[in-house]
Order: C-alpha cells, then sequence, then structure tokens
C-alpha cells in the first residue's frame, strides 16, 4: 500500500512508521509541520529506507494537500497530525482550532477531492486517530465505549471532538470511507518530556521537582506506543469502514502510582541519586491542579479485541521499564528536543495565575 502519514515525525505517528517499515512492504509519506514536538530524529533508524518519504508542510496547505495526493496516489491516509497538550491548549487554544479542526478539514477536502476521481474508489480509506478525552471524564465506576457521549473539557479534547465529528460527517454526507481510533494515554519511547512519564524520568534524573497536580489520584488508562502502533495498522488493514474502535492498554493506574513506580525503578536502576536526596520520590512537590482536569479516563477495548483480535503486548510494568531504560540510554535525543522553547517549566496554569 502506499500509506500517507501526517504527523509522522511526531510521538506516536513516529512509532507508527517504524512499525510500517521495519515490519510491512507498504510506503510511506510522512507529511509534518516539524512544531516543537515533530522530531526526525525518531526515525533515523529508518530514514534510508526506499519506502520512505518524508515532505515538510502543514495540513492547513490545502494546495499541498492536493499536491501530495495527486503525486503520491495513497491507498490509505493515517490523520495524526494534531496539536495534543492539554496544557498548552489552555494557554494558547488557537493553535488547536487551526490543526485540529480547520487541518483536518483540509484532510478531509484533499481526500473527498482524490477519492471521488479514483478508478479504484474500493481501495482507500481514511483512518482518524483520536483521542479518549472526547468523551470527558469518568467517575469512579463505568468505561468508555465507542457510543458514550461526548463531553470534552479542555481545548484540546473539544478540539479533538470536533475532529472527529467532522470525519464522521464526511463519511455519512459524502461516503467517503473512514475508520475512527481513539486511545487511551500513551507512552514509550521518543515521547516529548511535557508528558508526565518523560518529565518525571528527566526530571528525577537532574534533581529538579517532580510536580503533581492536585492530589494526583486522577486515573489514566496507560497505553503502550509500540502496542497503539500495532492496534492502529491492524485497524486500517482489517478494521470495517465507517466503524470506530477504542484502543486501551488495561492499564488503569493514578497519576500518583505512575510517578512513584519511576522513582522506585530509578531508584534501583540509578542509584547515584543527585543533591543528595535519600530517594527519588523526595522530588515530588503537589501543586495546583490544572483548570478543568477530567478526574478518570478508562477504556473498554472489548470491540477491538473481539471484532480484530487485538490486544496489548506489553504490561504497564513491561511497558514502563523499557521507557525508563530509553530515556536512561538516549539522553542526547532529549536534550536535542529541548531546544530552547520548552525547559519543562509549568504550563497550562490559569492567566491570572501567571500574573
Amino acid at each position: 500500500m502506499n500509506v500517507l502519514i501526517t504527523g509522522g515525525a511526531g510521538f506516536i505517528g513516529s512509532a507508527v512508521i517504524r512499525n510500517i517499515i521495519s515490519n510491512t512492504a507498504d510506503r510511506v509519506l510522512n507529511l509534518d509541520k516539524l512544531t516543537y514536538a515533530g522530531n526526525l530524529e525518531s526515525l533515523v533508524d529508518i530514514e534510508s529506507n526506499s519506502r520512505y518519504e518524508f515532505v515538510h508542510g502543514d495540513i492547513c496547505d490545502k494546495l499541498l494537500l492536493d499536491d501530495i495526493f495527486a503525486r503520491y496516489r495513497p491507498n490509505v491516509v493515517m490523520h495524526l497530525a494534531a496539536e495534543s497538550h492539554v496544557d498548552r491548549s489552555i494557554d494558547g487554544p488557537s493553535d488547536f482550532i487551526q490543526t485540529n479542526i480547520l487541518g483536518t478539514y483540509n484532510m478531509l477536502e484533499s481526500s473527498r477531492s482524490y477519492w471521488s476521481s479514483s478508478d479504484d474508489k474500493n481501495n482507500f480509506v481514511f483512518h482518524h486517530i483520536s483521542t479518549d478525552e472526547v468523551y470527558g471524564s469518568l467517575g469512579d465506576s463505568g468505561l468508555f465505549t465507542e457510543s458514550s457521549p461526548y463531553d470534552p473539557s479542555s481545548p484540546y479534547s473539544a478540539s479533538k471532538a470536533s475532529s472527529d465529528h467532522l470525519v464522521r460527517a464526511w463519511n455519512r454526507t459524502y461516503g467517503l470511507p473512514i475508520l475512527i481510533t481513539n486511545c487511551s494515554n500513551n507512552y514509550g519511547p521518543y515521547q516529548f518530556p511535557e508528558k508526565l512519564i518523560p518529565l518525571t524520568i528527566l526530571n528525577a534524573l537532574d534533581g529538579k521537582t517532580i510536580p503533581i497536580y492536585g492530589d494526583g489520584k486522577q486515573v489514566r488508562d496507560w497505553l503502550h506506543v509500540n502496542d497503539h502502533a500495532q492496534a492502529l495498522y491492524q485497524v486500517v488493514t482489517n478494521g470495517d469502514i465507517g466503524e470506530t474502535y477504542n484502543i486501551g492498554g488495561n492499564n488503569e493506574k493514578t497519576n500518583l502510582e505512575v510517578v512513584l513506580k519511576i522513582c522506585e525503578i530509578l531508584d534501583k536502576l540509578v542509584p547515584e541519586r543527585p543533591n543528595n536526596i535519600s530517594r527519588y520520590s523526595d522530588l515530588i512537590e503537589f501543586v495546583d491542579d490544572r483548570p478543568g482536569h477530567d478526574q478518570r479516563y478508562a477504556i473498554d477495548a472489548s470491540k477491538i479485541e473481539f471484532s480484530l483480535g487485538f490486544s496489548p503486548v506489553e504490561t504497564f510494568e513491561s511497558g514502563l521499564l523499557d521507557t525508563i531504560n530509553w530515556y536512561l540510554n538516549n539522553s542526547d535525543w532529549s536534550l536535542n528536543v529541548l531546544d530552547g522553547s520548552y525547559r519543562r517549566e509549568r504550563l497550562g496554569l490559569k492567566m491570572e495565575d501567571k500574573a
């Protein structure tokens, strides 16, 4: 297949590309704007492969999209390009509206134009990769299913919910063949250090404060990015057109549990602790909670398991150990992505709290 992947230099996108190039005979064109979270160093292992091509560009550039479709003639679009950090969406929602809503609209229109004129309409699918955050916050019990009502809490999740609705509308109105997946929290190698797990690892190693929002009891379902990449390919090759599939890791943990587990592993792997602390957990500091912070996410992934045979390979323990070891062995990657635009500072505070 010819696979067009948007946002392929990002955390999840690069994992998808590495998986496809390493394990299939497909060809991949990676379209990425290379914002702060896009890093071609995440693709050095496959960048010289003859089946891989990179285009530096923006999904909001409609002329560029039309040119790519005409030249590359994809069988599959895997649309991952998105602004994705809740804290950043609180500070500056405009980029999220532009990329996640208007960018997705452009992708849909270019896809529709290309598909409408194709002689092989049955050999095309638009796969939209989304998040469980569109469903809002759960109570102490229950799970998100594919039929859960949308109830987004942040500018980020609202923009992703909007893009999900656009994709379904293009299917129902124009017949565009689509698939949608909504995933739980991803973690693993190559994740930008603004997210909880890499931020905790790097701050601990540097002897910096490890911030915990609120009481740290917010619950997330953790999914290793390599499992997610496998699931996405399973959906795009075997999923039923028009369907939505939730992808989860079956690993519900509070944020505090995650941070304490990281500290426990680091105590064993790197006993030479900075600043003469007795244990890494001494660096934990509880800070003001994020505005509109959802309390709990949890995925019912039975549909993808029973219909497509997918279940995660990594346990949280094995995946977390793999992730910590990767950051320990790839400090140059982390230093290179921290280029001055982000220094692991607190994001997402109310504007009046920053004054």
